[in-house]
């Protein structure tokens, strides 16, 4: 347990909005930290992203990624300009370097309701979804990212990659998770995402995956085909507990769970190593209401909740999970009551609002 219950958090704002949407989370943190005790929250701001980039021709310092490295736990704004590209043209992109690096190897992308919030599906049930994409975030066919091979004008070629050592410790995080889910109520079921009917190194996922469901009985194991599973998400995405599976299938269908959610705006993240973990809203920077104030901080207030419940359980400190708790419920009371829409979804409420309303829902919640 970091020393006197009190965490580093290392914090890069980013790009775009991110810039704009990371000091009012780091309030609300701290708003949060002084309801329920227990723990303390020691931030670091540190330079990286596109403009950084930009600036300096570094979109991750080294110094940025060691004090990084050193600290409990990453939170993230959004990284990357449109107009901002390394010289071969690839978009800068310093949150894949920190996976990288530091192996975060489970990309955690929780799909859960928030009351007051329209989906795109009329179904009553799709009001109450809470089901979570486990991305494995260090291989598969973004494996080749760099390393694609041009034969010519006439071929490129990018090459999947699936490893034993990468597929057990996902399997065995995601296994984790069901059972956590389960003692909250949740079916404590892990479904594998594959194509394994068509490629070879899917049915060797499927097969490693067969062999952790063996190891863990008590949960229960399922299969589904990834282009079976987006018509899942579309039908019936109610009956889903925890999905696993390769980073880039994983990344297609995170963003259509977003969307069930109400967009991306809504959506939080996290990628999450053996002992380090980021967490960051999967919405990029958009550079188009850059000072506008119609920035919808909702996925970085919920991945900042993430962040206090992974410290809980990283560092057996129950304090941490209760804030993490009051925070989400804060979102979801503010959403709830305050009648908030935010732009995306064809109303008005903006980052002010927002924030009003969250911070509202924390100071009644204390009182």
């Amino acid at each position: 347990m970091a020393e006197s219950s009190r965490f580093r958090i290392a914090v890069m704002p980013g790009d775009g909005i991110g810039i704009e949407i990371m000091p009012p989370c780091l309030e609300i943190l701290r708003r949060v930290q002084d309801r329920v005790g227990g723990f303390g929250l020691d931030f670091e701001v540190l330079p990286a992203g596109a403009g950084h980039y930009r600036e300096t021709g570094t979109a991750l310092p080294e110094d940025s990624l060691r004090r990084a490295g050193e600290a409990d736990a990453i939170l993230l704004g959004a990284m990357g300009l449109p107009s901002v590209r390394y010289p071969d043209g690839r978009e800068i992109a310093p949150q894949l370097d920190l996976r990288e690096t530091f192996e975060l190897f489970a990309g955690l992308r929780p799909v859960r309701s928030l009351p007051g919030v329209p989906g795109p599906l009329a179904d009553p049930r799709a009001r109450e979804l809470d089901f979570v994409l486990v991305r494995e975030s260090t291989e598969g066919l973004f494996a080749a990212r760099g390393k694609t091979v041009l034969d010519g004008d006439e071929t490129a070629r990018d090459t999947m990659v699936i490893t034993r050592k990468a597929c057990e410790r996902l399997f065995q995080a995601a296994f984790d998770l069901a059972r956590r889910r389960r003692a909250k109520g949740r079916p404590g079921r892990v479904t594998c995402v594959d194509k394994a009917n068509v490629l070879g190194s899917f049915a060797f996922f499927r097969k490693i995956f067969d062999e952790c469901a063996a190891r863990n009985p008590e949960v229960e194991a399922a299969h589904g085909y990834v282009d079976a599973m987006a018509l899942t998400l579309i039908r019936n995405p109610w009956d889903l507990d925890v999905l696993v599976t390769e980073n880039l299938f994983g990344d297609i269908l995170s963003d259509a769970g977003a969307a069930l959610m109400g967009g991306m705006g809504m959506a939080p993240s996290a990628d999450v190593g053996d002992s380090r973990a980021v967490f960051q809203p999967c919405h990029g920077t958009a550079p188009d209401i850059v000072g506008t104030g119609k920035a919808n901080p909702t996925a970085m207030y919920l991945s900042a909740a993430m962040m206090l419940d992974w410290l809980g359980e990283q560092h057996g400190l129950p304090s941490c999970v209760e804030a993490g708790d009051l925070l989400v419920g804060a979102v979801e009371q503010a959403f709830a009551e305050g009648g908030l829409r935010p732009n995306e979804l064809g109303g008005s409420s903006g980052l002010r609002e927002i924030t009003e309303g969250v911070l509202a829902a924390l100071d009644g919640a204390a009182a």
